[in-house]
This record gives C-alpha cells, structure tokens and sequence, in this order.
C-alpha cells in the first residue's frame, strides 16, 4: 500500500512539476538547442541512396541526412529537426534533397545542396507517413505516396508548393515509385505484385491523375488476357437450370464487391517485381523474384518476357553439359533443382544497355534487342547489391550492397568493381574517447566491427572486424586499449596505440552469460563487467597485468544499471549497483568500494571458485521510494535516478552508515521533471558538473548539477529508431557522443553556447587527471605495444559455433564433464573463466580426498554385495516370511520420493481418464438427446420371422414453435386464397350459364373420371397414400416466390393415415375395450376374495390333479410275509390306483402332444401371416418412400427455382448498384467534357490572338524601318529572321546519359531565358550592317528579340493548345465509352428482367408416368423443344369458348341468309330505277343536241333585243377613243426616258476618260509596288491580298451578272403584260 501510495506521489509531483516547465517532448526550446550543436554525425543506411551531384552522394541515416564526397569522404549532415528521416528523394540536376519527417499530419522538405537552406514545405493530407519520393527528371514536380490510411499518390510542383493533383489507392503497399525521364507526365508505381502506370494529364492549370494497371505474368511466366468476371464476354442459356450468371451473382454479393469478386480457384499470383528503370524509348525493364525480365510498353500497357538469345550451337552443347554436370552435382547434395535465374534485386539503364545485380553479388550486362537479350558478366564483389545508381554524368556505377560497403564501376574501362567506402550498416552499439579524449574516439557496431574516427571532422581512420556480435564497449583511461564485450561472454581487448591499426591482443571468456556494460574507474585501475544473471566480473584493466580477472560478485536481483566513482586521493573505487527488486515497485542501490588490496593479495579477497569473499569489501544497501531505471553517484553520495513511473529525475542524499541490515526506504531529497518520456538513464560528466539524461524519445537533456537547470537539449536522435542507447563524455568535457538503438547513427555533439568559468572548470579537471595518469599511461602503452597479437582460434570464433549451439550454451554452468567411476575431468575445447576455476577445484579435491574415495568405493560395493545375498536368501524363505523389495532399500528418501512420485503420476493419469470418461458421458448424454429424447416419434422396426426382412418407421422431430406459426400462417393464407379463388370461379359460372345442361353432366362426368388420373399433375402419389394434396398449390400456379415458399413449406406437413367409416368404428370399439380393461385392472377386490377362498382358481384342473401322487399305505416298510389279507387287498387297490393314474397321465400326456402339435401349426401359420404382412408393409414402405422422394424431388426443383431467382435478383442489384456508379461518374465525366471544352475553346482565342499579334510585329517591322535603304533593309530583314541553335541541344549531342535528348520538358522561362542568351552574340555590334546607324540597330535589336519572344509564347500556346485538345478528346472518348457501358449495362437489365418473366411463366411441372412399354407407329421420338404445357382446365375453358362461338356464329350465319335475301330484292329494285332513269337520259340528251344559236337564244330570252344591240355598240366605240389616249399618253413617257437615257451615256462617256487618265496613274503605281514588293519580299501578303481583290472582282462580275438577269427578266415580263393588257379588254 505504501508504493503505491509513493508512486501516485511520484506521478502527482511529475505532473506539477511538467506543468511548471511547460514543455514537452513536442516543444521546441530555441535556447536550450543553441546551446549544442551537430559536430558530425557518423553511420549507414541502404535503405535510400542517391546522388546530389557527380561528386557527392547522400543518404538518409537516423534524424539527419549525410552528404558525403566520394572523393574526399568528407561527410556533411543535414538534420531532420522533428525527429527520424521517413522517405528520401534526390535530385541531381536541381540539386535538391526532399525528405519527410515521421509524426503525425508529416511534411515534405525541401533543401538545396550545399547550402542545406530550406526552400519549400510541402504540407499534404497525411496522417500518419509517407513511404515514398521521387523527383521528375526534369522540371519541378516531385511524387509522393503515403501509407496507411489514405495510401494517396500525389504530384506537387516544389518550387511553387503547389499540390497538382492526388489519387488513392486502398490498401496497396508500394515498394518502389519514378518519374519517366523522357516525360515527366508518366509514373511507375510498383507494389509487392503489381505495377500501375500513371498518367498525368493536364488542361491550362487543371492536373488529373489517369490510372493504367498492368496485367503482370505469373508465376511460370504465363501471360493471359484479363477476363472481366462481373461482365463475361459469353453466356449461355439453360431450359432448365437457366442462364449462366457471374460468380459473385451466384455467391449473392451485391456491392462493390461484387465488381471486384474473384473466386479462389481463378486467382493466380502473379510475378513479385523487385527493381524497374526507365528506357531512352519511354519503355520499362522490371525484374521479378521469379527470375524474369520484363519489358513494358509505357504507352500501351503491355508486358513481354525477355528472352535469352539462342548461343551458337557449339556453345548451347557446353551449356548443356555445363547444366547436367550441376544438375548431377545439385542431386548429390539433395537440395531442390531451380532453372530459373537468380533474381535481380537492382536495376540501371545508359546508353549501351542495363546493367543488373542481384543478392549473388555479380554485375550483369545485358544486350537487349527485340525482346532477347544477350548476358555478361561486368564485376563479383560476393556481397549482396541492393541498388545500382548512376552518377548524373553516367561516368560511373555505384554499387551498394546489403552490409555497408560501396562499390565504383566505371563502365568506360570496364574493369573491376573498386571499393569506394568501407561501411558497415550495422547499429552502434557503444561509443567512448580514446585517452587524452581529445583527438580520437572509438565505436563497435553489433556485428563486431571497431572503427576509430577523428573526433575533429569524424574521419574513420581505421576499423577491425571481430567478426562477432558485440554488446558493449569502453576505452581505457590509463592506457590506449579498449575492451569490447560479446554475446557469448568474452571480452576483446584492444591496442589502439596506432589509431590507424588496431589489433587485439587478448582475449578472455568470463562466462557463458552475454556481456551488458562495460565500465573503467577513472584512475583506469579496474575494468568492471555486467552480465546477465546478476554476475558482476571485477578485472585488473591494467595491460601489464594482462588484463587479470580478479573475481566476480553474484547479487541476488537483476542489475539494472552499475556506476563507478573514482576517489583518486584515497586510491579507492567505489561501484554502485541498481538492483530490480521484482516483490515491490522501489529500487535498491548496494555499494561497495574496491580497493588497490584485491590487485595485490587477490588469493585472499576471493575463494577457489573466483568469488569475493563477502569480507573482501563492505556492502552498503539502501531502499529507494521510487523505481529507477538508471542511477549515478557523485563523491559526495548525491545519487541520481530516473524513474520509471513518472517522467522525472530523483536526487538521494545517502548516509554514511551501513544500512545493509534492515534498511530504511530514502525519499527522494528533489524531483526534477525529465520531460522525457520512456525508459533512459543519466550519465555524469567527468568533473561531475553535468548531468546528462537519455530516454526512448531520442531527447538528451543537460542539467547543470549544481542548480539541475537544463542547459542544453538536442533532439538528435528518435522514438521510432529505439530511442538513445548510450552517450558519453568526453575528458575535456568539450564533446557528447550520443547513439541510438536502431537508426544505425553516430552522433558527435559539441558546445555552442557554454559559460567560459564552465569551460574553464572541465579543461582543469581534465589536465589534472592526465597529469595523474600520464605516467602510468606511458607505461602501460609500451606494454600494450609490447603485447603479441591475439590470434583467433578457428574452434572457439563464432563462426565455429551455430547459433543454436549458443542459445543453449547459458543453461550450463560450466563445460566441465566427471564421471562418478573414476573421477577423470574433460575439458571442453573453449572454456569460460568460472568454468576453469571450477575445474581447478574439482582437480584439487580429487587428489585431496582420492584414498578416501577409494575407500568408500570398496565399502559400496562390499554393501552391494551383502544386499544382494539377503535378497537372494529373502527369495528361499515361505511368502509368509518374505520382505517387500522396497524393504532393502537404504535410502528411503529416496524410496519416498519415488512413490509421491508414482502416487501423482497414478492420481495425474485417473485424473485424465475421468475426465475422458466424463467427456464421453458428455457425448453419451448429447447423441441420445439428439438422436432419442428430442424425437416425439422413436425409432421403431418389425422383422420378419422366417425371412431377412425388416421395415423401420420414420424417427420425427417435435416440431418448434416457429415451424408451428409458419405453417399456421401459410395455411391460413392458403385458405383464404382458395376462397377467393373460389368467388371468383362462381362469377365465371354465373356468366356462362346458357351452357347446356347436358354438356354440363358430360364435364361432370368427365371430371369424376380426371380424378383418379390427377395424381399425374400432382406430381406424386401422395394421394394414394393418405396425403392431402387438396390444400398444396397447382404445379402451373407457382409463378411468384411467396408461392413456392408457401408450396415447400405446405410438401414438408406430416401425412395423416386415411381410414373408412368401418376401420373409424372398429378403431373406437377396440379403444373402449381397451379403456374397460384399464378400468377393471385397477379394481383388485374380486382376485383377492378369488385368492382367499379357493387359491386363486374357480374348479380343479386335471393337471393339478394328476401332478398328485398316491401316498403308498404304512405297511409297506415291513416284509411283505408279515402282512395281513387286509393289507395285501389294501395293497392291490393301491397298485390299481397307481395303475389308473398313470393311465391317465400317459393319455393327458398323448392329449397335450396333440394339442402341443395344433398349437405349433396354429403358431406357424400366424408367423407365416405375419411375415406376409411384413413384407407387404415393406413393400407399402417401398412405395411410400418414393413418394417421399417424389416429393423430395418437387421440394428441390422448387428450391432450385427459388435459388436461381434470387441470383437473377441479385444479379440485377448488382447492376442497378454498378449503374448507379456510372450514372454518377457520367455525371461528372460530363463536367469534364463541358469544362475541357469551355477552356478549350477560351484558349482557342487566346491562340489565335497571339497568332495575330506575331504576325501583325511582322508586318509593323518594314514600316517600322521604313526610312531605311533598300539594300540595309533588306539585310536588316534576314537578320530579323535569323535564328540561333538551341544552346541545350548543342550541349547534349555528345552527353552520355541516355536521356539527354528528351525535349518537351524543359520549363517556357527557362527555354527562353536560354535563347535570349544565345540572342546576345547576335545583338553585339559587329553584326550590325554597314551604314546603320547605333541608335536603328539598339531598335532592331529589341524589335528582334521582341518578335522571337512573340514566336516562343505562339510555340508554348501551340502546344499547351494541342494538349488540351488531346485532353478533350481523351474525356470525350471516355464519355463515350462510358455512356457505352450504361448502355450495356441497360440491355442486360432489359435481358434479366425478360429471363425473370420467362421462368416465372417456364415452370418445372412434374409427371408420375406409367411405367411399361410403349408402342409407337413411328420410331422417331417427337421434338418437343417448341411445346408448350398449359393446364387442361384451361384448354378445356377453351373449347367450352370455342362452342359458345360457334353456336353464335350458327345464329349470325342464319341472320345474315336472311338478311342477305333482302339484299337481294333491294338490289333488283335499285336496277330497276336505274334502267328508268338511263330512259329519261335519253330524252334529256335528245332536247340538248337540238341546234341554237347564241342570238337565238338572246332573241328568246330578251324582250328588247333592239335596245341591246344599240347599247353594245356604243360602248365599244367608247373603248376605243380610251384606248388612243393611252397610247399617246405612253408614246410621250418613252419619248422623255430616250431623252434622259442619252444625257446619262454622255456623262458616262467623260467619267470613263476621267478613269482611262486615272489607271495610267495607277499602272504607273502598280509597278512601283511591284518592284517594292519584290524587293520587301512580302509575297505572302501580296498574294493576299491579291487573293481578296479577286474576290471582290468576282464578287463584282457575279453582282453585274445578276443585274443583266434581273433587267433581262424584267424586260420579258414588261412585255408579257403589254401583251396580256392587250389582249384583255377593260370592263365597263
């Protein structure tokens, strides 16, 4: 109670005290961070590699990218200022590193080389890391894909931070991403099994990512056309199972995973890419795990397999033989047979052709041409290649391998692969100063190499591989010497004396425990190591002792951490221990002091095993309140902890006393908020003046010891790479080396920012100490340099022990073999200290006690012996006297241990086989509930008795009250449609009643007759077998779901048994018999009074009578002389009785035979009944079974159907869903048609605009220099339209890199910023024509460079307008396709909706035939394919319909006769009239031919015939006077027009002259112009404008054409009323 009371404290008083600071591990210090700075940072990362220019290559390596000099190996870092490097890009022509950073909501930066300035931020939608960069070859745009959620590809343009577009794709895990160099519009995205080529397309300043994944192969290299599932190409059409519908119909998904369903037997897995690059020819190389090149077309999206080429023939003979001997070779051995190629792991493309590499470690070249490829062999560096770059002048090939070392191909030379750097990409694992500390420090990696580095610019001078894993590492204040310890409990020593040739000189195996630390006291006296186990090994680090183990401690907890403080005045050593004490959440510190007596009476200090005596030196322990992960002492017994239960640091001040019986818990004096989160652990300075902290957040923080103000925080290392390992300071004080855990980084930290009395204070320390040590140091150098280099013994290296091997090695204590015959002692090849001690101490005690032991041997085996012969005895003697074998056992503790032994194993094994019986009496209990208890009907069978027969009834289930209510619902509907069914077919009837009455009697007849046949359309016999079929559905009415549901639930009602009226009253008579019976047993009171009275019988039966025997008279017993005449005649009547009674009983006996005989017969006629009824049954039981099949049958056709409709229901949601999907992406399609066209046709303009505005600077151009010679302007003109050469162009005609050449990608600014420099040449005055003046030419000149600008911009709008065209047209046609598909998708909606109608309608009816043969006349089976079933009540309405017709068509027939008679008559009455009225035709036509005349016919008509004549002529004379004044009257209108007329010819006639005058001017003119022309060479505008004076001419001709038509047409039309008013008289 009370830790955790302490605890809560803890955290409370962390939690004040973080408020306090206000800061976190999220918050930047500015001031504290410029108080330390980067000196160099150290390490190796092949996970991201690249070059920033030709000389200079960098790499992403913890928080910091390294830029390093391959000529010079100078390295410069680059730090990632909130926390590790996540995805990493470079780009050589720019110049530019981009990289993320790894926290939540990440960021892009953006620096420039070698300046590592800042330029831009990209901020994205990530949230949680970013997996992969990649820069455009040329221009500003950079790629990015992030990783989980979003897993987003997007493309920015970096120089203006600008997001040009992004698409997701979910749950792809991508592995490798670049830009084709050819065009930056085109990316290959490659994950773990696909590839997905990218298209980036644009209008104006839109960005659209178009995404076209690539079929890859498979496994075997087998490439096979994509097969859409969810839209097949082919169906079929089954009558009876019906259409072919896709898989994920069938398996009843509707969704969107519907569309992308795949079954498990269609996947195939494809190839798994491992490297692509780029072609010249915009084609992609991709290497496969399988082994398999691959060559896909970028544009296309096809894939090929590269091919080897065939060699020559003698050549394929050698590679055959070279196959089969590996072949033969690889059987030997037993390993698998593998033809493929070993895979390529990286992949490089120049000019020649692309080179390769793999895990082998071989460079290959291969020669492609037409898909085959030619293969040689460049270089061997027997290490693994990751990747493969090109510097960006392709003058060489870096090789980076797995390990860490670097490899330069130069191509060129094609010589041998030259080792460029000499890394190792392993972790640090520790890292100290090399005495003075000042100019050298040393660091091992896991994997064993010691490399030491100049601590000025971090150089690594030199390095030496153990070829072990490491584990710690310290370097030796008093001499040049470092100790390494290793996994497997050895420590290395080193001579350092030459920085630039280490060597080991010696070697000690302590333990088989791993080595944790490592630690030197000050003075450089003694060498402590931890291990595991709580062994602590004290060991005299002093080279001239040969690096003396003087013993070990083994402390009863864990060892946390261990501290070394060094009292030089004293000559004392005072190590402190932190223990985990697992019982309660508090640390314990024991201390104890080492003195300079253990070096030189070391025989005294420890015993013959190697351990100190606990009198060897005072233990001092002390209980801390809090739990601590790492503590540090100062001279002053200040101790300092981190604890683990709160984010804070713990100041003790502990007493001087010795608290190792019962100590006291110690609070904590001070605590100090860390704001560190995770385990960490504190170092102290030297001079004990400052104190530094680590944690898992990668944060180191420097506390002033005397205030514990935080003086300095550097965020150098991360959370993600495990957080600082260790760190360290240097003597001097002046330098920090900091490690991590996993980011494989070596940080060298220095002061920036410091007090100068701090300084000061470290540097005196610090002289002070070298002014101890450096006689001593001297001393011991020159017996290190004197030390003969350790060799390594190739039983005892690593590489002669298995890793398993080693992993079982700690679980012995020792590697020393005694038997117990002997004593004899083996020794292993390879044994630890401890287990030399051990070994020595067993030699010693053996030939210390070898007579005693001798001795107790002999006695043992007298022992045996006489135990032998008492057990021998024991075996002579009676049982009752035998002894128990386990009685002449001497060592019964033993004997009891080995029977608790026996007694838990016998109690183990009962234990087991009750619990086996209990869970078979489990499943006992489970099967007969099951299979017995849960049927309301058991299981029963009848077997025959003379005969192998047996019929069983069928066992039933109770049935559940849902199946109750289901078929209670149903029938209830059935009901109700049967009623109305009913309804209905009586309003038929009511309308159909003038049916005759016999036609009636004959369906009735007929229909009593169908009755015994329906059982064909039923389906089944049920009927005939007590099932009620009235209440199931009709087979032809079954055309919804609900029906056949309802018809399935209605076929699985139990049968009833059908009785008659008499087996009805027979079954009721025997049920009331059987009830008085019942009734007449439970009444007892007649066969108890029956029981009393006369035993239980009514009379005396014969048989009782005669099992009777006739008692013989008492005299029997005497001699039968001395009987008496009485008794003899007594005795005759006796034998006469005995004789009757046998009588009798031999003829009751003959009766019961006869009976025994009738009663056999009588038994063997009712088994033989029985057995015939049985078989009879079976038979019934036969029949009944397949009428349950028959109905069986009918429930799976109609489940079948259900199953089937509801796929085609699925089916169509699936394509209403998918249809909905491409509704909406129409819809926006559409959009994106309209708004390309919009900007389309606005760019349009803007075009054609500038196309004006170039064209109008050329025309202003002569007018502009009009004053100017002839000959002058003409020069002038061809210098305005010369141009220069490309300077980029000229510069990459002989460029080696293969994509030198592309065109296209380079920026409109930058193209002419380029031209406007090559302009400068041309616009120099030595140029200039002679006679021109400076001030025309300054003028020409910008008027020149003004019209190339016009010309680029109409080049650029050209372009930009033909991609946007493209674009346009690219929409279009996905619309198109697009509305094609809803198209597809409409016909097949329209096509499932008419199967559903169809097998709705096309029912599955089934017959119950007879069975037999059947004569036909023909012996063609008829094609019923076209039929049609339809109910016979339906054809039988029919034909009831079609002799309702016909009896109307009988009464219509008989009208229409009569009808037609009268037709007839009216018909002979019509002719009739019409001869009567031809007749009066006649005498009409008579009276018309008779001859009048017109004024016959006037004289008869007027009565004043004078009269009108007189006034008809005198209108005519009145006629002809108006006539003559019109006449006249148009005689003087002509006359006036000829006169107008001839007046306007002599005034045309003198313009004429006037124009005759004026084109003489004009030709004069022309010619002028002409020769202007020819001279100005402006023939284009010339011709056209000659081509619109021409028009205008042709214009004018068909006009003057038009006008000669129209008067010609007027004229005709004049005359054509003339003549039309002549002939015409006026009315009066």
């Amino acid at each position: 109670m009370a830790d955790a009371v302490a605890v809560a404290k803890a955290r409370a008083a962390a939690a004040s005290g973080a408020m306090a600071a206000g800061s976190g591990p999220g918050r930047e210090l500015p001031a504290e961070e410029a108080a330390l700075e980067v000196s160099w940072v150290q390490g190796f990362s092949n996970k991201s590699f690249g070059f920033i220019n030709n000389q200079t290559v960098c790499y992403p390596c913890g928080n910091y990218i390294l830029f390093l000099d391959i000529e010079t190996k100078k390295t410069t870092a680059l730090q990632c200022q909130t926390g590790p490097v996540g995805a990493f890009a470079a780009n050589a022509s720019s110049e530019v590193v981009a990289f993320s950073d790894q926290k939540l909501n990440p960021i892009i930066y953006i620096h420039h080389f070698p300046e590592l300035n800042k330029l831009t931020e990209l901020k994205g939608s990530a949230q949680l890391d970013y997996t992969l960069l990649a820069f455009s070859f040329t221009g500003p745009y950079l790629a990015s894909y992030s990783s989980i959620p979003e897993f987003v590809l997007s493309v920015w343009n970096w120089q203006e931070n600008i997001l040009l577009c992004s698409d997701s794709q979910p749950g792809i895990t991508a592995t490798s991403l670049s830009f084709n160099p050819m065009n930056w519009q085109q990316l290959c995205f490659v994950g773990e099994s696909s590839v997905t080529i990218w298209h980036i397309e644009r209008i104006e300043d839109e960005h659209h990512l178009k995404r076209n994944p690539v079929e890859l192969p498979d496994e075997q290299g087998s490439i096979s056309p994509h097969e859409d599932l969810f839209f097949p190409v082919s169906r079929s059409d089954d009558p009876y199972h019906g259409p072919d519908l896709p898989v994920s119909a069938i398996a009843g998904l509707v969704g969107d995973e519907a569309e992308t369903f795949v079954p498990r037997n269609s996947i195939k897995t494809s190839v798994h890419p491992t490297a692509h690059c780029w072609t010249a020819t915009s084609e992609i190389y991709m290497s496969c795990k399988e082994g398999y090149i691959l060559a896909i077309d970028a544009d296309k999206h096809r894939v090929s397999i590269l091919q080897p080429k065939p060699p020559p023939e003698y050549m394929q003979k050698i590679s055959d033989v070279v196959s089969y001997v590996r072949r033969e070779v690889q059987k030997k051995k037993g390993g698998e047979l593998n033809d493929q190629q070993n895979p390529m792991f990286s992949m490089a493309f120049c000019n020649e052709g692309l080179y390769a590499a793999g895990r082998d470690g071989i460079l290959l070249f291969y020669h492609i041409k037409d898909l085959q490829y030619e293969m040689k062999v460049c270089a061997d560096i027997s290490q693994s290649i990751s990747s493969l770059i090109f510097s960006p002048d392709y003058a060489s090939l870096l090789l980076v391998t797995d390990q860490g070392p670097v490899y330069s191909y130069k191509p060129a030379h094609s010589g041998e692969a030259v080792k460029l750097l000499d890394t190792c990409s392993s972790c640090f694992v520790a890292a100290d100063f090399l005495t003075p500390g000042n100019k050298y420090c040393v660091s091992v990696t896991i994997s064993g190499e010691v490399q030491v580095w100049f601590l000025e610019d971090g150089t690594c001078l030199s390095k030496l591989n153990l070829d072990i894993e490491a584990t710690a590492m310290a370097c030796c204040p008093s001499s040049n010497s470092v100790a390494v310890g290793t996994k497997r409990g050895q420590i290395y020593f080193l001579d350092v004396t030459k920085a630039e040739a280490p060597r080991v000189v010696h070697r000690i195996f302590l333990s088989n425990f791993p080595v944790l630390s490592l630690h030197y006291d000050q003075s450089g006296q003694f060498l402590i190591a931890r291990t595991t186990e709580g062994h602590v090994f004290i060991l005299d680090a002093r080279p001239s002792k040969l690096f003396q183990v003087l013993g070990y401690i083994v402390l009863a907890d864990e060892v946390l951490d261990l501290s070394v403080v060094s009292d030089l005045k004293n000559d004392l050593v005072e190590v402190m221990v932190l223990l985990n004490v697992a019982e309660v959440q508090r640390a314990r510190l024991e201390i104890f002091c080492l003195s300079s007596a253990i070096t030189t009476d070391n025989d005294k200090c420890v015993n013959d095993q190697g351990m100190f005596n606990a009198s060897a030196f005072k233990k001092k322990q002390y209980e801390l309140d809090y739990p601590l992960s790492s503590a540090v002492k100062l001279k002053d017994n200040i101790v300092y902890g981190f604890c683990t239960c709160a984010p804070f640091i713990c100041k003790y001040h502990l007493s001087e006393e010795n608290m190792l019986e019962d100590p006291p818990v110690f609070s904590s004096e001070k605590m100090i908020p860390s704001n560190q989160f995770g385990s960490g652990f504190l170092c102290v300075s030297p001079n004990s003046q400052w104190l530094a902290a680590g944690a898992k957040d990668g944060v180191l923080f420097i506390y002033s010891i005397s205030t514990m103000d935080i003086l300095a925080r550097k965020h150098c290392h991360s959370y993600q790479g495990g957080g600082i390992r260790s760190m360290i300071f240097s003597l001097d004080g002046n330098f920090i080396l900091v490690n991590d855990e996993n980011d494989g980084a070596l940080v060298c930290l220095k002061w920036k920012k410091i007090k100068k009395t701090e300084v000061e204070e470290a540097a005196f320390y610090w002289q002070s100490l070298l002014d101890i040590l450096n006689k001593s140091t001297s001393n011991e150098n020159a017996v290190l340099k004197s030390m003969a280099e350790w060799q390594f013994d190739p039983g005892s290296t690593s590489k002669s022990l298995s890793e398993e091997k080693f992993k079982e090695a700690p679980l012995k204590s020792s590697s020393v073999d005694v038997t117990e015959e002997d004593g004899n002692v083996t020794n292993t090849n390879d044994m630890t200290w401890i287990g030399q001690k051990i070994q020595k101490v067993i030699r010693e005690e053996t030939q210390r006690f070898s007579n005693q032991k001798q001795e107790l041997q002999m006695g043992i085996k007298k022992l045996r012996q006489t135990i032998q012969q008492m057990m021998h005895e024991n075996e002579q003697v009676p049982d009752i006297e035998k002894l128990e074998h386990q009685e002449f056992n001497l060592d019964m503790e033993e004997q009891e241990r080995l029977q608790a032994e026996a007694e838990q194993e016998v109690a183990r094994a009962r234990k087991e086989i009750e619990m086996e019986n209990l869970s078979n009496c489990y499943l006992q209990d489970f099967i007969k509930y099951e299979c017995w208890d849960a049927l309301c009907v058991k299981g029963r069978a009848v077997k025959c008795f003379h005969m192998d027969c047996e019929v069983k009834n069928y066992p039933l289930e109770e049935r559940s009250k849902e199946e109750l209510e289901t078929l209670e619902k149903v029938l209830r509907l059935k009901d109700t449609e049967t009623a109305d069914l009913k309804v209905q077919k009586e309003d038929l009837e009511t309308e159909s009643e003038t049916v005759l009455p016999e036609e009636e009697g004959k369906k009735e007849a007929k229909a009593v007759a169908d009755d015994g046949e329906s059982f064909c359309l039923i389906g089944s016999l049920s009927s005939q077998y007590g099932g009620d079929t009235s209440i199931l559905y009709h087979q032809c009415d079954l055309h919804t779901k609900e029906q056949r549901v309802n018809q399935i639930v209605l076929l699985k009602i139990k049968a009833e048994k059908y009785l008659t009226q008499e087996e009805k009253e027979r079954a009721e008579m025997l049920a009331k018999l059987e009830m008085e019976k019942r009734l007449a047993a439970t009444d007892d009171d007649r066969l108890r009074a029956l029981d009393d009275m006369m035993g239980g019988v009514l009379e005396v039966r014969k048989e009782d009578i005669l099992k009777m025997n006739i008692p013989p008279p008492p005299f029997v017993s005497k001699p039968e002389d001395l009987w008496s005449d009485e008794e003899k005649k007594i005795f005759g009547e006796y034998e006469k009785k005995v004789k009757e009674l046998n009588e009798e009983k031999e003829e009751y006996k003959k009766t019961l035979e006869n009976e025994w005989k009738k009663l056999e017969a009588s038994i063997q006629e009712t088994t033989q009944n029985f057995d015939e009824t049985v078989c009879k049954l079976s038979e019934r039981k036969v029949k009944s079974e397949m009428v349950i099949y028959q109905e069986e049958l009918k429930i799976v056709s109609l489940t079948c159907a259900l199953l089937l409709d509801e796929e085609l229901d699925t089916r169509e949601a699936g394509l209403h869903n998918c249809l909905i999907k491409k509704k909406k992406e129409k819809v926006k399609k559409a959009k994106t048609v309209l708004s390309a066209k919009n900007k389309v046709d606005a760019y349009t303009g803007t075009y054609k605009d500038a196309v004006d505005e170039e064209k109008t600077m050329e025309r202003r151009f002569r007018k502009q220099f009009a004053d100017t010679p002839d000959d002058v302007l003409e020069e002038l003109y061809r210098l305005y339209t010369h141009r220069p050469k490309s300077p980029r162009t000229e510069m990459l005609l002989d460029t080696p890199n293969p994509y030198g050449n592309c065109s296209g990608s380079e920026d409109y600014e930058d193209a002419l910023t380029l031209l406007m420099k090559a302009m400068d040449e041309l616009d120099s005055p030595e140029h200039m024509p002679e006679g021109l003046e400076q001030s025309i030419w300054k003028n020409f000149c910008l008027a020149r460079r003004k019209k190339m600008e016009s010309e680029e911009l109409v080049k650029r709008k050209a372009l930009t307008l033909a991609e946007m065209q493209a674009f346009f047209q690219r929409r279009t046609d996905e619309n198109e396709k697009m509305k094609s598909q809803i198209e597809n998708i409409f016909n097949e909606l329209t096509w499932l909706q008419e199967k559903k109608m169809k097998l709705q309608q096309n029912l599955i009816v089934q017959f119950v035939l007879k069975q037999g043969q059947v004569e036909l006349e023909n012996t063609e089976i008829p094609d019923y394919s076209d039929a049609i079933l339809i109910k016979k009540s339906v054809v039988e309405e029919l034909n009831c319909s079609i002799s309702t017709q016909g009896e109307k068509k009988i009464a219509a027939i008989i009208e229409f006769k009569d009808f037609s008679r009268g037709i007839r008559r009216l018909e002979w009455e019509h002719k009739k009239m019409r001869m009567q009225i031809e007749d009066l035709k006649e005498k009409a036509r008579d009276i018309v031919i008779l001859p009048i005349s017109k004024d016959c016919q006037l004289f008869l008509t007027v009565q004043n015939y004078g009269s009108h004549i007189a006034q008809h002529i005198a209108g005519m004379e009145e006629t002809l006077r108006f006539m003559d004044k019109l006449h006249e009257k148009n005689v003087k209108n002509h006359r006036k027009k000829i006169r107008e007329l001839k007046k306007s010819i002599r005034l045309k006639e003198e313009a004429n002259y006037e124009l005759s005058l004026q084109l003489k001017e004009m030709l004069v003119s022309v010619s002028e112009r002409r020769h202007i022309f020819e001279a100005a060479d402006t023939r284009d505008i010339s011709e056209k404008i000659a081509k619109q004076r021409y028009q205008e001419i042709l214009k004018q001709k068909n006009l003057r054409d038009l006008i000669k038509e129209q008067k010609e047409e007027f004229a005709s039309l004049q005359s054509e009323l003339e003549i039309l008013r002549t002939r015409t008289p006026p009315h009066i």
